[in-house]
């Protein structure tokens, strides 16, 4: 599976985190580590977020703990890039 990975570190519950997209729509995800382990795998998995139409897209940090940003097309066509802005609580 093709897609942009960003590593958060850790972050508190209440943060957000601000993905800016340049190009086409794009499915947007903030995951835990078991979770984006599992969504490398093709597995299961839970996730913050979804298809961006727009942007930035806003995503809230639902518990504090390491988080990850997952930017993909899976499913659409085109091409996107990406940034990642964070605001901690």
């Amino acid at each position: 599976m093709d897609f942009t990975h960003y590593d958060l570190g850790h972050l508190d519950q209440g943060s957000a985190v601000f993905v800016t997209l340049s190009g086409s729509a794009a499915n947007v995800r903030l995951m835990d580590g078991p979770n984006l382990s599992s969504y490398r795998s093709a597995r299961q998995y839970r996730f913050v977020g979804g298809l961006a139409k727009s942007s930035p897209v806003k995503l809230q940090v639902p518990h504090s703990g390491t988080w990850h940003v997952a930017v993909d097309m899976q499913g659409l066509r085109g091409t996107v890039r990406s940034s990642v802005r964070v605001v901690r609580a």
